[in-house]
């Protein structure tokens, strides 16, 4: 009974396409908090205008999915975040159950956690548990899992393609159904590592491009290395025209595709420290 629903709800998401997909998350207020961005200051004019740019899916945290998601039940595959992390400290907080989630009627819970920290076993067993109780419902766990390194003021993210790869790895060996993790910026290495884990790898957006060029580039790059596709957030909402912007970073991870030459698996070395 679970293999229907979990194959149901990620169908959803896919719609039954082999091209790359694009969904849109608006839950930066409480992940990696940094102010009250611009883009999703008023959150429901933001679903609006991302439900109405039909991406292939959203992500919210329960709060927004509660209260802004009901005008458009149905419309759109829904991801409800479950967790709040920040990089001043390596840990998570967990703020919505399977349960709940599925009874918002979501297609798949996304569960954000940090590693190569000082909690990554902590974080770990947290997803490692959600993947167990998820699995009872039909339920698709995606894990927003990235790498950090120390820095002057806590930890930031690591793009070495390495720490990306496990990553990648860790969160596939803990039983998620989707991997979305950090692009090292290297077509080549992150091809290599989307080759190597067995289920679908998304790239997260990561920080906002000042040049739109540059951003379409990143999703071309994205597309060309074989990943299922990627997930945005500055890069869609901190647009003037989120449609505008949704539509053309999904055509720009199609392109990329069409011209990526998917090498063999390989030693992952680029970047290497």
């Amino acid at each position: 009974m679970s293999n229907l629903g979990k194959k149901t709800r990620l169908q959803r998401i896919f719609r039954h396409s082999t091209a790359p997909i694009l969904t849109v998350a608006v839950d930066h207020m409480i992940l990696f908090p940094e102010g009250m961005p611009q883009g999703i200051r008023d959150i429901q004019k933001t679903v609006r205008e991302v439900v109405e740019a039909a991406p292939h899916a959203i992500t919210m945290n329960k709060g927004v999915a509660m209260r802004c998601m009901p005008a458009f039940a149905g419309q759109i595959p829904l991801i409800v975040q479950g967790v709040a992390i920040t990089l001043k400290c390596t840990g998570l907080s967990g703020h919505a159950t399977v349960e709940e989630v599925v009874g918002l009627g979501a297609d798949a819970i996304a569960i954000a956690i940090l590693v190569k920290g000082p909690r990554e076993l902590e974080n770990l067993q947290h997803l490692g548990k959600v993947v167990t109780v998820a699995e009872r419902f039909g339920l698709p766990v995606i894990t927003h899992i990235y790498p950090v390194v120390e820095s002057g003021t806590g930890y930031e993210i690591s793009y070495d393609p390495e720490d990306v790869f496990f990553a990648a790895r860790a969160g596939f060996e803990m039983g998620a159904d989707m991997v979305k993790t950090q692009y090292t910026g290297d077509e080549e290495s992150f091809r290599q590592i989307v080759s190597l884990i067995p289920v679908p790898v998304v790239a997260a957006g990561g920080p906002q491009c000042q040049d739109w060029q540059d951003a379409l580039e990143r999703m071309r790059c994205v597309g060309a290395a074989g990943a299922a596709g990627a997930t945005v957030g500055r890069n869609a909402w901190g647009q003037a025209n989120i449609a505008r912007a949704v539509q053309e970073l999904t055509a720009a991870l199609v392109e990329g595709r069409n011209r990526g030459s998917h090498g063999r698996p390989g030693d992952i070395a680029a970047g290497n420290r």
